[in-house]
């Protein structure tokens, strides 16, 4: 009996150009800050832009676009209509429960709720699909790899040596999931002070710079701890930083990188 390759039944998404993963080893680097701040960065500049929060657990993309409380729509064609906000079309598990309420599924349970985003949404024309992967390296990043063709992959890391350890381990799930790695964004890079914007660091400073060098990585941006990029996350109003413009064109340099 032949063996079947999980990765042969992947089903590019109609309409969809690049899909792009955006992952963590851990959770609290701002993987979703900057999800939601590179996604509009993308739309800026000219293109049609996605954003997918599949963190099924601990949604937050709808607080952070100002889309909380709200639910899709369904089409005649019994599509999914994502909800839109800043010009990017999103779908997350925070439309469809409370915002207390408790998630509590296994493995089978998140394979179909993948597939129901990824197929059962109306996206459209986009140029990019990101994708805002939950922490860690389990069943919802497989079931991504598994289903549709990734792009490529975005690692966020904050400096210290202690985040380096989970960056190592979310790039090798990358690597087993045949997902090519197109750079690292850098969070929490500094600390810069809202009086005197005087930038300090917030965190020791590791071997992250030496690894992305030694592996051929770019770091696509070094995004600095702003307190008012923090205050723009809590209220729905995203603040866009000229960092995420450059890690939206360094994103569009690697994956023509990746090409040739």
């Amino acid at each position: 009996m032949a063996v079947i390759n999980p990765f042969e039944l992947q089903k590019p998404l109609g309409g969809v150009g690049k899909i792009i993963a955006i992952g963590a080893g851990k959770g609290g680097v701002g993987k979703s800050t900057v999800s939601v701040n590179l996604a509009i960065a993308l739309e800026k500049a000219g293109n049609k832009v996605g954003l997918l929060d599949a963190d099924i657990y601990g949604p937050s993309v709808p607080k952070m676009l100002n889309l909380s409380r709200l639910r899709p729509n369904m089409s005649a064609n019994k599509r999914i209509q994502p909800l839109t906000n800043f010009g990017i079309k999103t779908m997350s598990m925070g439309y469809l429960v409370d915002d207390a309420a408790a998630i509590i599924w296994r493995g089978p349970m998140l394979f179909k709720a993948m597939d129901q985003f990824l197929r059962d949404v109306d996206w459209g024309e986009l140029d990019y699909l990101l994708v805002d992967l939950p922490p860690g390296t389990g069943d919802v990043q497989l079931s991504l790899a598994q289903k549709v063709p990734v792009a490529g992959a975005i690692v966020v890391s904050t400096p210290q040596d202690m985040a380096l350890m989970d960056v190592k381990r979310c790039i090798d799930m990358f690597k087993k999931v045949k997902t090519p790695i197109l750079g690292l964004i850098e969070n929490m890079a500094g600390f810069v002070c809202p009086h005197c914007s005087h930038e300090s660091p917030l965190f020791e400073k590791g071997e992250l710079h030496d690894f992305c060098k030694a592996h051929g990585i770019p770091i696509l941006a070094q995004i600095p701890f702003k307190p008012t990029l923090g205050r723009a996350a809590e209220t729905g109003q995203p603040e866009l930083d000229n960092l995420f413009m450059e890690a939206a064109q360094n994103l569009s340099r690697s994956l023509e990188n990746k090409k040739t």
